[in-house]
Order: structure tokens, then C-alpha cells, then sequence
């Protein structure tokens, strides 16, 4: 092997660390800024100078402009950090995929999603605001739009998963037990329960495990499984 070989083998690892913290500085500095001052008022200069990039960086990393930088933000504190790694792949997801009990996996998903939901509710409620005040923002509907999106065919994993398992109840589609996860954990829904119900994050826990239970699983005795 030549010494060029070399050099190009070791240093694209290094070149996808660095990448990796830049994406994360940015998206913290990002984040940290649009919950405080809001997403109108977050400049893509101001989050260069907070993350210590250069703003052709910033760029570079979100060539979308600000509703790129927001998905960003969006995107890393849904994952928790910035690594470019499969949901599947998670210990999180593995747990539950290696776990044998159907009413298990549900009460682990509930734990991962409350999990998720406690990290992401400042961000997509600030993205949520920011398009209620901006209709007419092209780019930030859409952000919003393809979250959902997103969201709805991430729901379609573990609906698929149980029903390859046998565990979804007879009659009940992949696709329609996704969209019921999918409306189940929502960020309004927690929200509303947590915050206008007073609910304490273990209650949401504990009770979005038994929804996700008794719309998905085949019950003993259930009248209307046909």
C-alpha cells in the first residue's frame, strides 16, 4: 500500500468525525438559539459566530438556508446526536426488537418515545409557532410537512414489525396501526397531557404503553378482532 493509500484511508474517518462535530455545534448552537429568541429572530450569522463556523460553513452544512438549519436542529435532537446511524441500529430500537413479548415492545417504544418527545418539544414547538406567524413561508410549511411525513412512515417500522410477529390484532392493516402510532405519539399529545393536564412524563409513559397495547394487539376474548 502507498503512503497516499495511506493518508486517503486514515483520513476519511477524520474528515467524518470533524463533519460530525460541526454538525453537532451547529445544530446545538442552532437549537439552543431558536428556543430563546424564537425562529424569526435566530440569524444564520448569529448561529455561525455561537457554533464557531464560518457562515459558508453554516451554509455548506445546510444549503437549504434557515429551514434546513431548523431541520437540522430538528433532526439531531430527534436522534440525540449527530451521528449518521440507523434508527434500527440503535440500542433503543434493538432492545425492543429483541424483545419477545408484544406487550413488552410496546412498554419499551413507550419509554424510547417519551424519551424523544421530552428532547423535541421545544424545537417543534417553536417550528410550530414560527409557521403559524409565517404563512406564507414556503420553506418553513414545508419543513413541517415533511416532519410529519417523516414521523407517519417512521410509525410504519414497528407496525410492521408486530404485524410480521402476528401480534397485530385480526383485521387491523400495517398501515392503519402506523397511523394510530403516529397520532399517539405526537407532540401535541404531549404536550396537552403534560402540560395542560399536569400528567407527569412516567403517567404519559404508562399510559401511551397501554393505548399502543389495546389498539394494536390481538386481546384475548375481543369481540370485534374480525
Amino acid at each position: 500500500m502507498t503512503e497516499q493509500s495511506k493518508r486517503r484511508r486514515y483520513s476519511s474517518p477524520l474528515r467524518q468525525e470533524h463533519a460530525q462535530a460541526t454538525r453537532q455545534k451547529i445544530a446545538t448552537a442552532a437549537g439552543e438559539l431558536m428556543v430563546a429568541k424564537g425562529y424569526a429572530d435566530t440569524t444564520m450569522a448569529e448561529v455561525a459566530r455561537e457554533a464557531g463556523v464560518a457562515v459558508q460553513t453554516l451554509y455548506s452544512s445546510c444549503p437549504g438556508g434557515k429551514p434546513s438549519l431548523a431541520k437540522l436542529v430538528y433532526d439531531i435532537t430527534l436522534a440525540g446526536d449527530s451521528q449518521r446511524l440507523a434508527q434500527s441500529d440503535r440500542p433503543a430500537i434493538q432492545a425492543i426488537l429483541d424483545e419477545a413479548d408484544p406487550v413488552r415492545k410496546l412498554t419499551l417504544y413507550a419509554a424510547m418515545a417519551t424519551t424523544i418527545l421530552r428532547r423535541i418539544k421545544p424545537v417543534h414547538r417553536v417550528l410550530r409557532a414560527a409557521a403559524a406567524a409565517s404563512p406564507a413561508d414556503a420553506g418553513l410549511q414545508d419543513l413541517l410537512i415533511d416532519i410529519e411525513r417523516e414521523r407517519l412512515a417512521g410509525s410504519r417500522g414497528p407496525a410492521e414489525h408486530l404485524h410480521a410477529l402476528g401480534a397485530l390484532r385480526r383485521g387491523l392493516p400495517p398501515g392503519r396501526a402506523a397511523e394510530q402510532i403516529y397520532v399517539l405519539t405526537s407532540t401535541e399529545t404531549f404536550e396537552k397531557l403534560t402540560e395542560v393536564c399536569g400528567w407527569s412524563e412516567t403517567e404519559y409513559e404508562q399510559w401511551l404503553a397501554a393505548m399502543l397495547a389495546a389498539a394494536l394487539l390481538e386481546q384475548p376474548g375481543r369481540a370485534d378482532a374480525r
